[in-house]
């Protein structure tokens, strides 16, 4: 476990983790929640951007025929991936960035 503590109470790396466990839920309540751990409020705003986009892709996979259900399984396959990949991580403290999401998290963690 981490030795630091987010403004929640938990270890910064369980709280991070539970940003990923419960997907944009997790993400927007720890931003509402955090007041001073850039590494909870980094995994709050990848989790919360990750998996928006997920689902608004799943959502749009939905539209086109055919084709749809298959990136539709994909799609899901990812996200369950994604998920654990990235409570694997949060959880052992690691600060972990996905290609384009990790880099907009982290620019607007520092406007934050």
């Amino acid at each position: 476990m981490s030795p630091f503590k987010s403004s929640t109470g938990l270890p910064e790396n369980l709280a991070a983790t539970l940003c990923y466990l419960f997907p944009m839920v997790g993400g927007i309540l720890f931003l509402a929640l955090e007041k001073r751990s850039r590494y909870v409020i980094f995994h709050a705003l990848q989790s919360l951007m990750t998996f928006a986009v997920l689902a608004i892709a799943h959502l749009l996979s939905g539209a086109v025929p055919i084709i749809g259900l298959l990136a539709s399984a994909l799609l899901a396959l990812v996200g369950v991936v994604l998920w654990l990949v990235l409570m694997a991580n949060a959880i052992q403290g690691k600060w972990y960035k996905l290609p384009w999401i990790g880099g907009i998290a982290e620019k607007q963690m520092q406007r934050i």
